[in-house]
């Protein structure tokens, strides 16, 4: 999700760690999704080479943690065409794929999506009838969860967006107000959309990761960590990813 910009990085062998500074206690060492870049959170006035002490001495652990990512099930490139398999709110449909003049549009009932596009269209045009409707469905399942939000955070969010985002579910600007989304979270369950969607919210309050923004999801949303687990366990696209 929201991760302040590097400054420094330490490599070790193959393995490069992006060094961010902190007000913090600790350092903290993390793997990301889905391609396994590592980071490392450290106090404001620890040295470099203490950073990268701690980091050899965790090596295992994070090439143990990429070892999991590289071989977490991921979807195959999705073509759009009958019979596929599509997930919407962490629920598995079968696509069918009707052509038709006119313009182009999705249905979904308890068992299938249908699509139905022009004749001669390809995949890409299939794509992006289809992204457009996970788009209209998120737009429509994010701002009560934000107006649900708000008043119990004392946080006013000026603006979202939707987008289609490679490494993070999420992210926050705090000086605008502005949280984006990724358009992946239309295929997790409704509760981990909720989840992502308070993360952003919190960094109103607190842009970082550091103790005081874990004592906040602590405070207003205990089950964050089982929530965080379970959207990290989920199959991962394996799409070319492009523009918003």
């Amino acid at each position: 999700m929201t991760q302040p910009t590097p400054h420094e990085s330490i490599q070790i062998g193959e393995i490069s760690i992006a060094v961010t500074r902190k007000s913090i206690k600790n350092v903290h060492l993390s793997v990301h999704p889905p391609d396994g870049r590592v980071t490392l959170s450290a106090p404001t006035a620890t040295r470099l080479e203490v950073a990268r002490a701690y980091a050899i001495s965790k090596l295992g652990w994070i090439r143990e943690q990429q070892r999991k990512l590289r071989q977490q099930a991921r979807e195959t490139p999705r073509r759009f065409v009958g019979r596929e398999s599509h997930y919407l709110w962490g629920r598995r449909y079968l696509l069918s794929v009707h052509y038709a003049d006119g313009k182009p549009s999705v249905q979904q009932d308890h068992k299938r999506i249908t699509l139905t596009v022009r004749p001669g269209s390809d995949v890409a045009k299939r794509a992006a009838v289809m992204h457009a409707w996970h788009k209209a469905l998120l737009h429509e399942a994010i701002p009560p969860i934000i107006a649900r939000w708000e008043p119990k955070l004392g946080v006013q969010v000026h603006n979202y967006f939707v987008q289609r985002m490679k490494t993070k579910w999420g992210s926050c600007n705090p000086h605008k107000g502005h949280i984006r989304l990724n358009t992946e979270l239309v295929k997790k369950p409704k509760d981990l959309l909720e989840y992502v969607v308070v993360h952003e919210m919190i960094h109103l309050r607190e842009p970082t990761h550091n103790e005081r923004f874990v004592a906040l999801l602590d405070e207003y949303y205990p089950a964050w960590r089982e929530a965080r687990a379970e959207l990290n366990e989920l199959p991962l696209a394996a799409e070319v990813w492009g523009g918003g």
